[in-house]
């Protein structure tokens, strides 16, 4: 099942976030000479790219904490980061944060989500390099209770708060978040009025990037399996589907795209109900990982190869997509990109009553694994 799977001064519309690797990583790729990059300084800093990019390169509009800002010049120097301006780059003068404490991170559901885990892990990092300590509770969206969390959080002398959903969503935030006095950030979800800063994954921009990756490799004829499409990751991967399509010139065929439901299950169906067409697909673009297991084992047991009669991508980067055979091109959901932003907000977003905050959408980078090659049918 997909999940999570749909502010600062200025919007950040392409992040990449890559699971931080540590600092022995780091000090290897130093060692061996290796150019040392902006994505390299955002997993030694515990940060996302985007933060990385706007303190080296001055960015005007964009506040950044000054624990942040600190974080991110002493890990660029630390790896030994080479730029013209990065030389003029100083440390910020230090100064007490907003945020001081106990941090309250709240979420729908938790025990069955393993990208709540992985989301409350780079809050974690975030917060624990600020010296702050996370409080985590699951409401299950219960109308009462989850009130009532809330209100234990604050019992606890949290001083911000991030609320969570798995389902990427619009929501309508409860009224007593609006009459809370500390910062609340909003991840995964948004509301209508923007009245908190919210950060999601971009959706549309990884579906064109996974699609686009198939037309790369002269692919032209290429399947689409979804996920529910109640749910706005579904809608809005098919949209980025479409609109790789659309800009390589390719006509949209709706006999291409099968709904399914984030399962295995469901993926193998739709792979046998797409094999059986009279002019089969060259590529599948599965929208999770779940559904690319289903559309494996249709292939094989049609006799098909992967890559060499059929190529496959996946969505979503989970632990499975490393050990099929062979191993599977998917995308990267920003989870721990995004718990990581939302404590780099925290000392910025105390609420304003009328003021409107941008989403920010993180970038769902593609990893590039096996399952892909040159179309060679005409």
């Amino acid at each position: 099942m997909a999940r999570m799977t749909g502010a600062g001064q200025r919007r950040m519309d392409d992040v990449a976030a890559k699971p931080k690797r540590g600092r022995a990583r780091q000090g290897i790729a130093k060692a061996a000479g290796r150019r040392i990059t902006m994505t390299d300084i955002a997993r030694e800093a515990g940060c996302s790219q985007a933060t990385v990019s706007f303190v080296l390169n001055r960015a005007d509009g964009v506040k950044i904490s000054p624990q942040t800002r600190d974080r991110v010049i002493e890990a660029a120097r630390t790896l030994g980061y080479a730029a013209p301006n990065f030389a003029h780059v100083e440390p910020a003068p230090a100064s007490r944060p907003a945020v001081d404490g106990l941090i309250g991170f709240v979420v729908d559901q938790l025990a069955t989500s393993p990208e709540a885990v992985v989301a409350i892990e780079g809050a974690r990092q975030a917060s624990w390099n600020a010296g702050n300590i996370i409080l985590v509770a699951q409401t299950l969206s219960d109308p009462i209770m989850g009130p009532r969390t809330i209100r234990a959080l604050t019992g606890q002398g949290i001083s911000a708060l991030i609320y969570m959903a798995i389902f990427t969503r619009e929501i309508a935030a409860p009224d007593h978040l609006y009459e809370l006095d500390i910062p609340v950030i909003l991840l995964n979800c948004y509301t209508a009025d923007h009245a908190f800063p919210a950060v999601v994954p971009s959706e549309i921009a990884g579906g064109q990037g996974s699609t686009r990756h198939l037309i790369d490799y002269g692919h032209r004829r290429i399947a689409c399996i979804t996920g529910e499409q109640w749910m706005q990751a579904a809608q809005d991967r098919l949209r980025g589907y479409r609109r790789a399509l659309a800009t390589a010139d390719i006509p949209f065929d709706p006999e291409l795209v099968v709904e399914g439901d984030w399962s295995a299950s469901a993926g193998y169906k739709a792979t046998v109900q797409l094999l059986a067409l009279k002019e089969r697909p060259t590529a599948i673009f599965c929208q999770n990982d779940r559904t690319a297991i289903g559309c494996y084992e249709a292939l094989k047991e049609a006799g098909l190869s992967i890559p060499g009669n059929i190529s496959v991508v996946g969505y979503d980067d989970e632990e499975i997509s490393r050990h099929l055979h062979p191993q599977l091109t998917t995308s990267i959901l920003p989870h721990r990109a995004m718990g990581q932003w939302c404590i780099e907000q925290l000392d910025l977003s105390m609420h304003q009553p009328g003021k409107r905050y941008p989403i920010t959408k993180l970038e769902c980078p593609l990893v590039e694994r096996h399952s892909v090659a040159t179309n060679l049918r005409t």
